[in-house]
């Protein structure tokens, strides 16, 4: 498959996915989103695949969902249609028939995030900087950042961390739960590759089954989460707050909220 804003690796029974718009910092505009859809969909009927590795072009990571794109009063943004490609996204993700693994550098923040935290093992760099941070322009977290904070942190964390919005540094995200392992600066992509390679000399078929049996008793509770954050995002989308948030973030600035 060829792709606009991926680049996908076959070696084996290793793949990598580097999401590639470092112009736009990855950012995840409808096309990233459609492309990640139907990537980790054919990835599914992918029986060579045993280990993916997710990592981003460029300086960082991903800086989360596309505000530009957000504010083009020519091509708005179609929320509904996007909340479709992200529920496909993060259920095909969530049940790979393979070990994923996300190295993340500079930054992982909003959907980005999102698409960290359904990855099984997250590499961090020391100087990486992590955030659930929808609040900041009036949203909530998609992409099931509702449900893969909840399974990191437990509820009452969660909340916490997503109403905060709050920036987190490698080795805090690790303290926490959020990331498994911290590397120096500039060496996720490739402790990702050392441990893709140890995973491949391991039976990591039983690995897989493990992950199976675990991921699918969750899945009635994910396909909620998607619905009820697709239904809750189209609503936040037309709230004044939510402009005022995305205006703010263009023209550096703070954002002054009313709760409307």
């Amino acid at each position: 498959m060829t792709f606009e804003t991926l680049k996908l690796e076959k070696n084996g029974r290793l793949a990598t996915l580097t999401l590639n718009r470092p112009a736009a910092m990855n950012s995840m505009n409808e096309v990233m989103m459609r492309e990640l859809a139907d990537c980790f969909e054919a990835l599914n009927d992918d029986g060579d695949i045993q280990v993916l590795i997710i990592k981003g072009e460029g300086k960082v990571f991903s800086a989360g969902g596309d505000i530009k794109a957000m504010l083009n009063e020519g091509s708005p943004m179609d929320i509904d249609e996007v909340m479709v490609d992200i529920t496909r996204f993060v259920k095909a993700i969530y049940m790979l028939p393979m070990i994923t693994i996300a190295a993340v550098h500079g930054a992982s923040a909003g959907l980005g995030f999102s698409l960290t935290l359904a990855s099984d093992i997250i590499i961090a760099e020391e100087t990486s900087k992590l955030a659930m941070n929808f609040i900041g322009i009036g949203l909530i977290p998609d992409g099931a950042g509702h449900f893969f904070m909840k399974e990191r942190l437990g509820t009452p964390l969660a909340k916490q961390m997503i109403w905060s919005g709050d920036v987190l540094l490698g080795p805090e995200a690790k303290k926490l739960g959020l990331v498994d392992e911290v590397v120096p600066e500039g060496k996720a992509s490739e402790q990702a590759d050392l441990l893709a390679q140890k995973l491949l000399q391991s039976p990591v078929a039983a690995m897989i089954a493990s992950k199976e049996i675990l991921h699918t008793q969750k899945c009635a509770e994910l396909s909620n989460v998607l619905k009820m954050e697709a239904s809750a995002q189209s609503k936040m989308r037309k709230t004044v707050d939510h402009l005022e948030g995305i205006q703010a973030f263009v023209q550096k600035r703070t954002p002054v909220f009313n709760g409307q």
